[in-house]
């Protein structure tokens, strides 16, 4: 029975919580997710994880923060001069902002806390410093053509 292996592209349905049990994220009503396995393309645990599953093989996988998304690195939370907003914006904890930095790279946000002189804002990754846990169902593996010359 074929497995799934590094440079195969794959086909997952899953659904994605956190440990207490809320989704975050589910393929239900929508194509599976396809990706390359080894190349990076999703988090390593979710990689690591599809490794070695045969086609129709359900799982759950229990992914730590530092094969997910990483803990929350204080670093990506800043204070912002409150001046520096639209006048007609009125910033509100878990407002979603997209902010450019000086090189023009759009950097998504939200807006954590807000005080009279300054707006904290979280650039890290929603999911940062959260364990993860997936069920996943593999729908297809399409391996890479190996020729073989005589």
């Amino acid at each position: 029975m074929q497995q799934a292996k590094n440079g195969d592209t794959v086909k997952v349905h899953y659904h994605g919580r956190l440990t207490d049990g809320t989704t975050f994220d589910s393929s239900e009503g929508r194509e599976p997710l396809e990706f390359q396995v080894g190349t990076g393309s999703v988090i390593a645990g979710f990689d690591q994880g599809v490794e070695g599953m045969s086609i129709g093989e359900k799982k759950t996988i229990n992914i730590p923060v530092e094969q997910a998304y990483g803990p929350k690195d204080p670093g990506m939370i800043v204070e912002f001069p409150i001046a520096n907003f639209p006048p007609d914006m009125k910033p509100e904890p878990g407002m979603h902002l997209n902010m450019t930095n000086g090189a023009g790279q759009v950097i998504p946000v939200v807006i954590t806390g807000v005080g009279a002189d300054t707006v904290t804002l979280d650039a890290n990754h929603p999911l940062a410093g959260q364990d993860l846990v997936f069920d996943i169902e593999l729908v297809a593996i399409d391996s890479p053509s190996r020729i073989i010359m005589p």
